[in-house]
Order: structure tokens, then C-alpha cells, then sequence
């Protein structure tokens, strides 16, 4: 299924976004992530500057570094293109996610260290991908038989298609299934 079709339009924004998950050799996992935004037409900056249609008007980089727990070993970010000079330093407070754990309230965690002024609105925006992304690359890892109880649990109600009451959980965690037939059992 596809989108309707749409109006004629004129493109004006574009934002790309990827998130990309690695097992590295000394077995810790690192989670990368870029956002880069750029416009269909010259764009006019601070202090006279002038942005070519095109060109990034905001490129950020954000790298977690997390065990098999997902528990952030350390956390970067760097600002490569933004539209104003104090950008850049922006990115230097992400490296205070280190010690967080990825699972339910990470994203609320996240943001008592980096809400507001003390972090980048663009590279903010990146967590709950990168969060995501944590879970996906770290889900053959934690789906082995001796982590699978943990795995299950984790993923339980976490969205519509794994509610404790739905048929995905009916299937595969039994044992964690709430629907109306458990109940009459």
C-alpha cells in the first residue's frame, strides 16, 4: 500500500536520517547515527553567509557505545554543519549518556542530562532512533536461549503489535500472554 497520490508541490525541506548498528572486536556495540537536513534553495545565514540549495544546513553525528546490557560505555556526538557559529558545542554534552541503560525511560533519562540549553535539538532528535536501533542490533544477542526471558519481557507492550493481550504474544511468549482465553483458564 502506498500513500495517495499528492498535490503538485515544490520541494523545500529534505531531512535524511541513518542509523546504523555494529558488533565491534572487543564485543561492545556501537550504535552511529547522522542527520543531515538541507534545503531546495539558497538559504540566507547569520552574519551574511549565504547556504547553497543543497548543502547541509545541519549535519550532526552521534556514536553510543553500549555492552550487552545496553548499558552506554561511553557517547559522542559532533556537529559538522549548523546554521550558526555556536553550534558545534551543542554536541560536546552528549558524552554525559554514558552510564545510562537503554530500556523503558532512557529517552526520559536522556533528556534530564541534555534537555534545554544543555544540548542540540537536532542530535536530541536522533535518541529515539538510536535507542531503537540499540534494540534491533542487540537483538540476536539478546534472543539467545539463555537470554531470551529477558528479551521477551523487555519487548512485551512495548508497542501495538507486541501487546500482552495480542495474537504476536499469544504465539511466541505464551507464558506472558494476557488476552480474554488466559483469563478463562
Amino acid at each position: 500500500m502506498s500513500l495517495s497520490a499528492p498535490a503538485t508541490r515544490t520541494p523545500l525541506h529534505r531531512r535524511a536520517i541513518e542509523v546504523n548498528g555494529y558488533h565491534r572486536a572487543d564485543g561492545l556495540y556501537d550504535i552511529e547515527a547522522e542527520i543531515t537536513d538541507t534545503k531546495s534553495y539558497e538559504l540566507g545565514l547569520s552574519g551574511g553567509r549565504r547556504l547553497p540549495a543543497g548543502a547541509p544546513l545541519h549535519r550532526m553525528l552521534m556514536r553510543l557505545t553500549v555492552d550487552e546490557d545496553m548499558l552506554i560505555i561511553a557517547a559522542e556526538a559532533v556537529t559538522q554543519a549548523g546554521p550558526f557559529a555556536a553550534c558545534p558545542t551543542g554536541a560536546e554534552s552528549f558524552s554525559s549518556l554514558a552510564g545510562l541503560r537503554v530500556r523503558p525511560g532512557f529517552l526520559r533519562e536522556a533528556m534530564l542530562r541534555l534537555g534545554g540549553t544543555a544540548g542540540c535539538t537536532h542530535i536530541r532528535e536522533l535518541l529515539q532512533q538510536l535507542a531503537t536501533v540499540v534494540l534491533q542490533t542487540m537483538y540476536s544477542v539478546r534472543n539467545r536461549p539463555e537470554n531470551s526471558a529477558a528479551a521477551a519481557a523487555q519487548m512485551v507492550n512495548s508497542c501495538h503489535a507486541y501487546a500482552a493481550d495480542g495474537d504476536v504474544v499469544k504465539r511466541r511468549w505464551p507464558h506472558l500472554y494476557t488476552g480474554a482465553e488466559q483469563a478463562a483458564d
